[in-house]
């Protein structure tokens, strides 16, 4: 082991396991710490979620997708980090694909996922 793999288990969070186990296509909601000034309140991203890459790694990350007053908006939110206190799944959705960037694209129906009804 080498020294910046010690490095990054001192910097692991253990609650990243407790987090929901969400794929591409799931909508989920993220709260995430908010600081303005001197005050920090949590903030919920509720969206799809369009990628996840290197779920148990310390550079693992997943993207979410919303639209807001018609515009298109992506936030990153890495695993690991302190910003991301919860992730809760609001609807699953059907997905054949790893990366569902082809979203970016459509708006309205074309833009909707289909509910896996069979997923647990």
């Amino acid at each position: 082991m080498n020294l910046v793999d010690i490095v990054n288990q001192d910097h692991m969070r253990p609650e990243v396991k407790n987090f929901a186990d969400f794929k591409t296509g799931d909508t989920v909601a993220v709260h995430a710490r908010i600081t303005e000034g001197a005050k920090s309140r949590i903030q919920i991203f509720q969206g799809v979620c369009i990628a996840v890459k290197e779920r148990g790694q310390m550079t693992g990350h997943f993207r979410v997708r919303k639209s807001s007053n018609g515009i298109g908006v992506e936030r990153v939110f890495p695993f690991h980090s302190p910003a991301v206190e919860k992730v809760e799944i609001v609807q699953k959705g059907k997905s054949r694909r790893a990366k569902l960037y082809y979203l970016r694209d459509r708006s309205g129906k074309s833009a909707r996922i289909a509910i896996d009804y069979d997923r647990k």
